[in-house]
């Protein structure tokens, strides 16, 4: 696979890339509830600091999504300034004091409850998106599928998400080859350009491709039919791997992870830490 993909699997030779799709799978589900859940500020950084941690080992270089981290990057920066314009008050009504930083108009004062409540979700953000990178790009889709099958869901819908994700990195190819093609008919459309006029040849791009691809959902969907995808009520899977000694240790530290969030809600009194009071 071409290692330029903005977000696709490549096989690797690390710990995390040998876990079985299942064990990845329910990983991320668990650690992904409970940290949403949870608004323990400590919890919250020893999941981050595992999660980056994780990232490191699954070995995925940054300049491989580099692009993507920066698009959820400004997402989450603007998320995070809506919550305050629409919100000011939130930390204030959640933690039951209000400790001023700065004396605003109305009530958008600055309050030390409202930036630490904005600061847990700025640290469930950073804790979340490398695990769905992770999971992203070292799962095999066809065995990722196969985790679904796994875990309950029906083998029609699992199939159908494989393939999405199986077409995700032919899209971005077929993307980039247009923009060169552009490019080299003196379109410029690269860095170099004015942004007004990258936004609008993008757009002219994504059109035609949006129509391309529902064409070859269109091939796809006949061929599987032809072939009597979905008549019988289970199938086997061909890149479904069983559970090793790796996959039952990695599932035992999500469980006591997960175990340690619900505890916490118990000392809390409650889903929040409240270091104010």
């Amino acid at each position: 696979m071409n290692n330029n993909v903005l977000i696709g699997y490549k096989k690797r030779d690390n710990f995390v890339d040998r876990l079985t799709g299942t064990t990845k799978l329910i990983g991320l589900i668990a650690l992904s509830v409970i940290g949403m859940v949870s608004f323990d500020t400590r919890f919250l950084l020893v999941l981050t600091v595992g999660s980056l941690v994780l990232f490191r080992l699954s070995g995925i270089r940054f300049r491989e999504v580099s692009f993507v981290l920066s698009f959820i990057t400004a997402f989450s920066v603007l998320n995070l300034a809506a919550v305050y314009i629409f919100g000011p008050q939130y930390g204030v009504h959640l933690y039951g004091s209000a400790h001023v930083i700065w004396q605003g108009i109305g009530p958008y004062n600055l309050t030390w409850e409202q930036l630490f409540y904005e600061f847990n979700l700025f640290l469930k953000y950073i804790f979340t998106i490398p695990l769905a990178l992770i999971f992203l790009m070292t799962t095999n889709p066809s065995e990722f599928s196969s985790s679904l099958n796994r875990i309950g869901i029906s083998y029609r819908i699992s199939y159908a998400v494989s393939l999405a994700l199986r077409y995700i990195p032919d899209v971005q190819k077929d993307y980039r080859q247009i923009s060169k093609a552009q490019q080299a008919r003196g379109n410029e459309i690269s860095k170099k350009g004015k942004l007004t006029h990258r936004v609008k040849a993008a757009a002219q791009i994504l059109l035609p491709l949006i129509f391309t691809s529902l064409d070859r959902i269109e091939t796809i969907s006949q061929a599987m039919e032809l072939r009597r995808f979905g008549k019988l009520k289970k199938r086997s899977w061909y890149a479904q791997r069983p559970m090793k000694k790796n996959d039952f240790v990695a599932l035992l530290g999500v469980a006591v992870v997960v175990l340690v969030g619900i505890y916490l809600f118990r000392v809390n009194g409650g889903r929040f830490y409240d270091p104010f009071n």
